[in-house]
């Protein structure tokens, strides 16, 4: 106990949180000890409650942890048991909004630190058997050569100048708490502020089809590209045998290469005029990206609260990670303001999750 407290007070704990630690390892008391377990029931709910809390529909909680392949039932590290449905309501509430966890307590029934330990639990398990499709553009099996075609004639439908641009990549920064240690590492001179950073690429259905992260918030987009080797990962993918390929937009920070373009450098009163109408058209379909990153933090604000992200106290990789996959199978099941830019339908939910 005595080491959790001082990880709690190295992550910049407040008071009531570090009153909360001592309650349930000193006393062992619970907040909601006087509440006696109700079982769980999506239907004890209004279909506006079910959407405005877990962001799904109710029939579509339940076509979400099937395709997950959620099991029927979670048992966490500390042996809580609950039903996998229940388990996955309790991440996507505690996802939704920047809640404390003994106001969830109250809505579910459970210990705050049940709670804790179950969304941990839930948050992994999406991460570990689903966050290859983050991380590998081979993992989706959808995107191939007739996918890519159809991006590229969406961005060209759309005034895009490059006839063979299937998507975007950018950097996002996510700001966290001061951490204790390595400030100087995680503090963006460019943003003023403490925080991670990850790489993305977003397609005009608006799924991310891939993110690398998270990264120390002082890196550099150029460094980080180096390192994640994401161009060695696409040539197998959209490069083709009779010489077609398609290529990622980015800004100035990604350079210009075979299958990854950017904007012509320099002030538009320096540059051609046909660089300028590039320059100009790019950068408005560009826009698409900042549309995906607001998505995230629209339908699951809690990652999006920088005092919950403590990088001691909280894995804020892994729930940005979930976040990050819950989003794309929201778009999935209902589109995007992307999606609906550029024209373009989504894979169904059970065509992304493979």
């Amino acid at each position: 106990m005595e080491e959790q407290l001082e990880i709690a007070i190295l992550a910049g704990a407040n008071d009531q949180e570090i009153e909360e630690l001592l309650l349930h390892n000193i006393i062992g008391v619970e907040e909601n000890n006087a509440i006696q377990p109700v079982e769980f029931n999506l239907n004890n709910m209004s279909d506006d409650e079910v959407k405005a809390n877990f962001r799904f529909q109710r029939e579509d909680i339940i076509r979400l942890r099937n395709a997950l392949r959620i099991p029927q039932r979670v048992i966490s590290n500390t042996r809580n048991n609950v039903d996998g449905t229940l388990a996955l309501c309790m991440l996507l509430r505690r996802l939704s909004y920047p809640n404390r966890l003994v106001d969830l307590a109250n809505f579910f029934n459970y210990s705050s630190q049940s709670l804790s330990h179950i969304i941990s639990t839930m948050a992994n398990f999406i991460v570990e058997n689903h966050g290859h499709l983050l991380e590998n553009l081979n993992a989706h099996q959808w995107l191939n050569r007739n996918r890519y075609q159809l991006y590229a004639q969406s961005i060209v439908n759309m005034g895009g100048a490059i006839q063979n641009c299937w998507g975007f990549i950018d950097g996002t920064v996510r700001p966290i708490c001061r951490p204790s240690n390595n400030q100087d590492e995680y503090y963006s001179g460019h943003k003023r502020l403490h925080c991670v950073k990850y790489q993305s690429v977003l397609t005009p259905d608006g799924l991310i089809v891939n993110l690398k992260g998270a990264f120390p918030g002082r890196r550099h987009d150029a460094g980080i590209f180096r390192e994640t080797n994401l161009y060695e990962e696409l040539e197998p993918n959209v490069l083709f045998p009779n010489g077609e390929h398609y290529v990622l937009y980015g800004d100035q920070a990604y350079g210009v290469r075979r299958l990854l373009l950017s904007p012509y450098p320099g002030q538009p009163a320096n540059l051609l005029p046909h660089q300028i109408v590039f320059n100009n058209t790019m950068k408005v379909l560009r826009v698409s990206v900042e549309w995906g990153f607001q998505k995230i933090i629209s339908q699951f604000a809690f990652v999006d609260f920088k005092k919950n992200q403590k990088l001691l106290l909280n894995d804020i990789e892994t729930f940005y990670k979930s976040a990050v996959i819950l989003t794309n199978c929201h778009t999935c099941l209902y589109g995007s303001q992307t999606a609906k830019y550029f024209n373009v339908m989504p894979p169904i939910l059970e065509e992304y999750i493979v």
